[in-house]
């Protein structure tokens, strides 16, 4: 006879990161993308970089087995705007909004403010194989019991853009700029397979910093110091106001990612003479490095080139990293060995009409990033052929 038992895995929306325990959100997470960690998570919390000032609102998915340990998470905001996201949906939002729909609020599962590929269902190595379904239908729900218009996955691994694809969600592609890591043994070996032209552009930018007198340094763990943070601070925020406006990281979210995480933090940091002038802020993940935030005041000619990428590649080869994702943007990137890679974002439209139109837009869009990619590929600095 029955025991009374619920055999039943029960859902359930947290406001809080802090809400769930390390252990069990970290054994859902893993540990090789420190993004979706629990102390990245909780340092955006509770440094109010992540809430009502920003419009990023914690409404985390969690999925606890019969047993009451916890099977899967999804890292879950309600957004009122679009920003922070790096996957640009503000056309939508306007056409909807002009067809008398209310596109906000939102769902958006993501790690707030950061354009990085990782695991957004995040799912325990031994939980029970239809978990990451379960999630799926649980984000469905959330949208289409409270009215919302829609859920937007962003910057998910390319399995998890597959099974929501496979679940009738729409799929975007978008490109970023990653260098690969091919066995190098130093930044020389890197460099010679470069077209000759393409290499002595790259030595003389690395010479011209080189001759500036300025000091650069590569910080992590226990070299970092409130000095290094109060610093990067500085050209985080100026760099903020000049290019985007009001920064929403805060100086306590650096202090709290640097005192809970030290070792994935690596920091690069220039100075000319007493004083710090620019800095590059990457997070180390199991065979990759993430460049993230970089910041400078005055005017050092290719300074920003060596400290975000040129040391981020001496960092990787030193360490065996397989590679290093160099952020959003910047074709600039390509003529220093960083090649396109495709990104994903896969997204529930609550409103069949609309759900039709966006998907015809990603059809034609899609096939234009596809062909975007294959020419900027074409200009990769390599050689080719043997050819110097």
């Amino acid at each position: 006879m029955p025991d009374g038992t619920d055999q039943s895995p029960t859902i359930q929306i947290v406001p809080r990161i802090a809400d769930v325990t390390a252990a069990e959100w970290d054994s859902c997470a893993g540990t090789d993308n420190p993004f979706v960690s629990h102390a990245f998570l909780d340092a955006l919390e509770q440094s109010r970089s992540v809430g009502p000032r920003t419009g990023w609102l914690p409404q985390h998915l969690t999925v606890r087995d019969p047993g009451g340990r916890l099977a899967g998470a999804v890292p879950l905001y309600v957004k009122s705007h679009s920003y922070g996201e790096y996957v640009f949906d503000h056309a939508w939002a306007n056409a909807y909004q002009r067809a008398g729909g209310q596109y906000y609020p939102k769902l958006q599962a993501a790690v707030p403010f950061t354009p990085v590929t990782g695991p957004r269902l995040l799912v325990r190595p031994d939980a029970a194989p239809d978990t990451a379904d379960l999630l799926v239908r649980a984000l469905e729900s959330a949208a289409d019991g409270n009215g919302l218009s829609g859920v937007h996955v962003t910057f998910p691994r390319e399995a998890e853009w597959e099974r929501l694809g496979e679940a009738g969600w729409l799929r975007r592609l978008g490109v970023q700029y990653h260098w690969e890591n091919r066995g190098y043994g130093s930044f020389d070996d890197f460099l010679g397979t470069f077209s000759s032209r393409k290499r002595k552009a790259v030595r003389k930018e690395r010479r011209t910093v080189a001759e500036s007198g300025l000091e650069i340094l590569t910080l992590t763990g226990d070299e970092l110091k409130p000095d290094h943070w109060d610093a990067f601070f500085r050209f985080y925020t100026a760099t903020s106001d000049r290019k985007w406006g009001s920064p929403y990281l805060t100086r306590d979210f650096f202090h709290r990612l640097g005192e809970a995480m030290p070792d994935k933090v690596v920091l690069v940091m220039a100075r000319e003479g007493a004083r710090w002038v620019a800095g590059a802020l990457n997070l180390l993940g199991g065979d990759t490095l993430y460049g993230r935030n970089w910041g400078g005041i005055g005017d050092y000619p290719f300074l920003h080139f060596e400290a975000c990428y040129y040391r981020a590649i001496d960092f990787a080869i030193e360490r065996g990293l397989k590679r290093v994702e160099a952020g959003a943007q910047g074709e600039h990137k390509i003529q220093r060995g960083y090649l396109p890679a495709p990104t994903y974002s896969a997204h529930y439209i609550t409103d069949p009409g609309f759900r039709r139109a966006i998907g015809d837009f990603l059809d034609r869009e899609r096939a234009a990033i596809e062909e975007e990619m294959a020419l900027l590929a074409a200009e990769s600095p390599y050689r080719r052929d043997g050819a110097d």
